[in-house]
């Protein structure tokens, strides 16, 4: 019954022109990033390439190559992937949340005409960190040494470095509007799909990968099912957290408008345990990638090596550090998506009010305390699920990369997808119930 139903819903996403349309949309465009990740740029020596990431796993460029879909590892024109623009975002939300500039305030309050010059402006500062970083890129890549001693670029010249420059610098800006595009136009948020995509593509060498290891006697068969079961366990415990709610009750009071009385019902305000999701985490990340970029430009400095000792993943002072990005950001994105007084003020005016608690500056206070409380479990949970996997391959030898920030950005993504195409169905169900509703109507004035 269960598959049945499964089935059902599935086929009924390709039931609507316009939701097909959309579902095909997203599709297609992953695709156009998939084949875009797989072109590497002209001159490079894939074999010393390879032997960089290989000699470098589970270092910080193997945990880039991860959100890259395995295009930095290509060097392909997609090797910058959508940090420059995840980066741009961040200085945006930061200079808005500490109200640094006075006009971004004010576009903030505009409403969607000042946010498309917001995006305006994020899409301008994309376009410079892609460039900044690209050049660094470059740089480190015809600089870095290889275990063979081969030369990465043989014969680096000023147009080598322009080429692959504005190549990257393109990637990044064409996957920017890929992005936009998908979330316009398709299913999902498209820079999270994105990311998503190319997570996902590396299951199956993954799996590949763990049989061989089995098969070599690296690893044993308990200890391999052990992990497959630890691996269930957090998937469990990653799907429980994202959709967790903690329900405030929300009463309304009776109203008597001409003979009708209004109100008297109770609701409930949902505050999700995990409010920002993947955003945290990808925020994160991408701010861990920074001083990468910069040792990009002198990687064999004295500093230079220091600040590579630092961004080692096994290094504690890096979890740590990694772990306060996380929850520093859960608390960030909630202060910026959801304002208590908003919310008091709103319930105020509806007639609505906490058992408890006044409405107004009451209100506000004890909504604020209850989203400080469970923000800070699902900050934990979160940056918890993103450190042990460091952890465990420091103080435990698993011979492979067991990524936990990949999978809470691969239920987080499935989910938030999962959730829209549901409101879309609902949607289309509404609608053509209306549809029926008119027809039956015309044919009774008719009959009538």
């Amino acid at each position: 019954m269960a598959d049945a139903a499964m089935v059902n819903k599935f086929a009924d996403l390709f039931e609507s022109s316009d939701l097909r349309k959309k579902i095909l949309y997203t599709l297609g465009a992953l695709a156009i990033y998939r084949v875009g990740a797989a072109i590497p740029i002209p001159g490079i020596n894939g074999d010393a390439l390879k032997a960089i990431f290989e000699a470098q796993r589970g270092g910080i460029l193997s945990f880039l190559n991860i959100f890259s879909g395995g295009a930095l590892a290509r060097f392909s024109i997609f090797s910058m992937g959508v940090m420059p623009y995840i980066n741009a975002s961040i200085i945006m939300s930061l200079l808005q949340g500490a109200h640094v500039i006075p006009h971004l305030d004010r576009l903030a309050r505009e409403g969607e005409l000042g946010r498309r010059k917001l995006n305006n402006y994020t899409r301008y500062l994309t376009l410079a960190l892609a460039a900044f970083q690209s050049f660094g890129l470059t740089i480190a890549i015809t600089k870095m040494p290889t275990p063979g001693h081969l030369p990465v670029v043989s014969n680096p010249s000023a147009g080598f470095y322009m080429v692959t420059v504005l190549t990257l610098t393109a990637g990044t800006v064409f996957i920017m509007w890929l992005g936009e595009q998908v979330t316009e136009l398709g299913v999902g948020n498209g820079v999270s799909l994105i990311i998503f995509a190319g997570i996902v593509e590396r299951i199956p060498s993954a799996t590949i990968n763990l049989v061989r290891l089995i098969q070599a006697e690296e690893i044993g068969l308990v200890q391999a099912l052990l992990l497959v079961a630890a691996l269930l366990v957090v998937l469990v415990a990653v799907v429980w957290v994202e959709t967790a709610q903690r329900k405030i009750p929300v009463q309304y009071a009776k109203r008597v408008v001409g003979r009708k009385m209004y109100g008297g019902s109770q609701s409930y305000l949902p505050l999700k345990v995990d409010q920002s999701g993947v955003i945290a985490v990808i925020f994160a990340i991408s701010l861990m990638a920074v001083p990468m970029t910069v040792v990009q430009f002198s990687p064999n400095a004295a500093w230079a090596q220091k600040v590579q000792d630092f961004m080692n993943r096994g290094n504690w002072i890096y979890q740590v550090s990694y772990a306060a990005l996380i929850v520093f950001f859960c608390y960030f994105y909630n202060s910026v998506s959801i304002n208590p007084e908003d919310l008091a003020d709103n319930m105020k005016k509806s007639g609505g009010f906490i058992p408890g608690y006044r409405p107004g500056e009451s209100t506000a206070k004890y909504v604020e305390w209850v989203l400080d409380r469970i923000t800070l479990g699902g900050a934990t949970f979160v940056a918890v699920i993103c450190v042990l996997p460091d952890w465990a391959r420091t103080h435990m030898n698993i011979p492979f990369f067991f990524g936990g920030t990949a999978l809470l950005i691969v239920v987080g993504v499935a989910l938030d997808t999962m959730g829209q195409l549901e409101a879309q169905l609902i949607m289309r169900h509404y609608e053509g119930f209306l549809k029926k509703s008119k027809l039956r109507q015309r044919w009774f004035n008719v009959g009538s």
